[in-house]
Order: structure tokens, then C-alpha cells, then sequence
């Protein structure tokens, strides 16, 4: 799991990032294909280190345990901006750092957001707790990324901070059955209220409630609200360089309408719904060439 400071892979580490990107299968790697091989190389490695602290959050564990592994990339990151990292991914790192600028402030944002994660259970007090989650977890990765693109930080942050939030309420609305399995439940405390919903209750009787469903609308609503926020910011910012911004929002809108057409009715939520790789490639091409 942890690639420590202590020790390193006996790859290359830029070897080491490429196969941990190409192993994952995401989506991330469809709007990659659109770029140069440098920056391409630079988005392995910023994945690589969302991969392993999130690997942290999600893999069985103490979370004494996972905080003290947490705790090590906190450290490495500290060697990293200090031009001395110690492991494979942060080697990976360097380069980037110094060509693109990348802000030491989105990585450890990304550590705390894994570090909500990490506890045996997650629940989340209100809207502003929501909000911040979503900012460490997602909208930090996009201003790492649009950073390695190209975009200036007045208009990189604007769309990063629209756009993360966008795709991880989408993550939210997709994986309530996964995440319940592991007493995680992202939707607001006060919006279940709201609604009638006992906040204390066990994370499969709110999925179950009849309520439900109308408080996922809501989400919904939100949602397609930072969806339209980020065509804007996308329309602001020079079009080839936010390719792959827009490719990963095409990807996880298509997600999402396909979501609010199943719906979050109790048997809803275990139904999967993806993205066919055929409908990806038709995405890259369509917004990765023309």
C-alpha cells in the first residue's frame, strides 16, 4: 500500500506512477490521453499520490494506523517541497512541482479529506461539512491538475472548486450502498433532518426511509447547479488547455443523468451505473479533438 520514505520501488518512479495510473482503470485516464507526454507523465504522478492516501483511507486498517501512515506522506510532502523526497512517488513529484507550481497546500488538503475517510466511521454535520469534504477530496486534486494543464490559478482555482464539487456529489449519489457497507454516509446530518430523517439512525434504515429519495433530489439539484457553474468556468479558460477537465465532466455528467434516471429509491441503490467504454472513447474524441 504505502510506498514510505524508507523505501522505494525498484522501478523507476516515474515507471512506478505511470503503472499505478494504468492499473486503476479510471476514468481519470480517459482525459489524459489528450495530453503531451510531459504533462501526461506530470498527472501519473499527482494521481499516484491520490491513489496511495486514499488506498490508506480505504484499505482495512486501525485508524490509528492509517493516521500515522498519513502522517508519513504529511512528512514526505515536507521533504518534497524541500527538494529531498524520499520516496518513489514523491521523485515522481519533483519535476512537476518545480515546472508547474503545484501548491503544497492542495496535497496536505487532500490528506485531510483522507483523513475524514479513515475514521471507522464517517458522518457529516451540515452543508458547510459537506462542502469542505468535497473541497479536500476533489476540488484540491483539480487545482493540482489544472495547475499540471496549464490553466493560471485565477482561472484554474474558479473551475477547480465548481467542477470538484460536481463530480464528488456525483461520486456520492452513485456509491450510497458501497460507502453504507462501510458506515459512511456523506449526505448532511442536517439535511436528513430536514426531512424528517433521524440522523443517529443505522446508514441502511436512512438509505431505506421513504424520505430518502426526495433529500438525493436535493443533492441532485445541487449538483446540477455546479455542473452549470463549471460549463462557465470551462468557457472561460482556453479550450485546449482544459481538455481534460471537460472530458472528465462529460464522463461523470452522462453518470450522473443516467443516476437521477434510476433514482434513490432503496433497491435503486444497489443497481450500478457506469459509463461504457465505447461512450468514453466517444468522449475523448469528441472533446479531446474537435
Amino acid at each position: 500500500m504505502l510506498n514510505t520514505p524508507l523505501e522505494k520501488s525498484d522501478q523507476s518512479a516515474q515507471e512506478y506512477v505511470e503503472a499505478l495510473a494504468r492499473k486503476s482503470g479510471s476514468s481519470f485516464l480517459a482525459g489524459m490521453r489528450v495530453l503531451s507526454a510531459e504533462r501526461r507523465q506530470a498527472m501519473f504522478a499527482v494521481y499516484a499520490f491520490c491513489r496511495e492516501v486514499d488506498d490508506i483511507a480505504d484499505e482495512e486498517g486501525e485508524p490509528a494506523q492509517k493516521r500515522r501512515q498519513l502522517g508519513q506522506w504529511r512528512g514526505e510532502l515536507d521533504l518534497l517541497f524541500d527538494g529531498s523526497p524520499q520516496s518513489s512517488i514523491g521523485e515522481a513529484l519533483k519535476p512537476p512541482v518545480e515546472r508547474y507550481g503545484l501548491r503544497k497546500s492542495d496535497f496536505l488538503a487532500v490528506i485531510d479529506g483522507m483523513e475524514v475517510d479513515a475514521q471507522p466511521s464517517v458522518r457529516l454535520a451540515d452543508e458547510g461539512a459537506l462542502t469542505g469534504y468535497c473541497d479536500r477530496v476533489a476540488c484540491a486534486v483539480g487545482r493540482l491538475s489544472c495547475a499540471v494543464f496549464g490553466v493560471p490559478p485565477e482561472l484554474g482555482d474558479p473551475l477547480s472548486n465548481v467542477l470538484g464539487q460536481a463530480l464528488q456529489l456525483t461520486n456520492i449519489l452513485r456509491d450510497f450502498h458501497e460507502d453504507g457497507l462501510r458506515d459512511r454516509l456523506y449526505v448532511p446530518a442536517s439535511l436528513l433532518r430536514e426531512h424528517g430523517i433521524p440522523d443517529d439512525a443505522e446508514v441502511a434504515d436512512i438509505l431505506g426511509h421513504q424520505a430518502f429519495p426526495t433529500v438525493c433530489g436535493v443533492l441532485a439539484a445541487r449538483t446540477q447547479e455546479f455542473y452549470d457553474a463549471a460549463e462557465v468556468a470551462l468557457a472561460a479558460c482556453d479550450r485546449r488547455s482544459v481538455r481534460p477537465p471537460h472530458i472528465m465532466m462529460e464522463v461523470y455528467r452522462r453518470i450522473f443523468i443516467a443516476l437521477k434516471d434510476r433514482g434513490w429509491d432503496g433497491p435503486a441503490l444497489k443497481t450500478a451505473v457506469r459509463v461504457s467504454s465505447a461512450r468514453k472513447l466517444w468522449i475523448v474524441v469528441r472533446h479531446g479533438v474537435f
